[in-house]
């Protein structure tokens, strides 16, 4: 079974995280899937937007914790960084189609979109710290973007988890609609963006994202280097024994 399905209609390109049975949580075969769709879809013009979404009621619940870092930490977190570099610099329009959890890795992919449309109960989580981790998918650079940088600290130290609704009023999700609703809705506005101006809507896009710089693709690869030695640390060996052991972590009193 195929980690990443992609399916066509009239311009839309729907591209769908394939691992119910994990919640959709991110491994090396998805990572490579993905990139494979992204990279399918900037060859293809008659691809005019895009829909980010996941299978079986959920978005994506972010790192795959059982699944091997391959070949090694940084490395596997730099082909993460290359599947959300895709993702933002793609010259199509993207919406991120949010139902059930969009934590971690999951969450900040989600905003690697252009625009995010979430079910009123799906659960957006920052939870990076109750890991002992740092954070990745480029969150460095969106959040502090979309919602200022003491938000963004606050979310990130405390591991803040929002529903659709509560992340559309502070401004992390575009919209958020009746889950009964969620499918229609966004099939408008991508229907909408695909009979659209696509250059210019790339134009546009492309404009936009370089207006505040400092740059996405440094913060990427910063967000590699910090994943790769905190993976290693003693805070993620922690969480993980706690985890096992269905536990809360204890960071203060190894």
């Amino acid at each position: 079974m195929s980690e990443v399905l992609t399916t066509r209609s009239e311009g839309v390109v729907t591209v769908t995280l394939n691992r119910p049975h994990r919640k959709n949580a991110l491994t090396g075969e998805l990572v490579e899937g993905a990139i494979a769709a992204l990279e399918e879809i900037a060859r293809t013009p008659d691809d005019r937007a895009v829909v980010i979404t996941g299978a079986g009621g959920a978005f994506c619940s972010g790192m795959d914790l059982g699944a091997p870092l391959e070949p090694d930490e940084l490395t596997f977190m730099r082909r993460v960084g290359q599947l959300c570099t895709l993702l933002h610099d793609l010259p199509r329009p993207t919406i991120a189609k949010v139902e059930g959890p969009a934590v971690g890795f999951g969450c900040n992919f989600a905003l690697c979109c252009d625009l995010v449309v979430a079910a009123e109960d799906a659960v957006f989580g920052e939870t990076f710290a109750n890991l002992g981790i740092s954070v990745d998918g480029g969150a460095s650079w969106s959040l502090p973007r979309l919602i200022g940088v003491a938000k963004t600290k606050e979310i990130l130290f405390f591991g803040r988890q929002l529903t659709g609704k509560e992340a559309a009023e502070m401004g992390i999700a575009n919209r958020a609609v009746p889950s009964g609703e969620l499918d229609r809705f966004v099939e408008e506005w991508a229907q909408t963006l695909a009979d659209g101006p696509t250059s210019a809507l790339a134009m546009m896009k492309s404009l936009v994202n370089v207006s505040t710089e400092s740059s996405f693709h440094q913060a990427i690869d910063r967000e590699a280097l910090g994943q790769s030695v905190s993976f290693k640390g003693q805070e993620a060996r922690i969480a993980g024994r706690a985890r096992m052991k269905k536990q809360i972590p204890n960071f203060r009193n190894p």
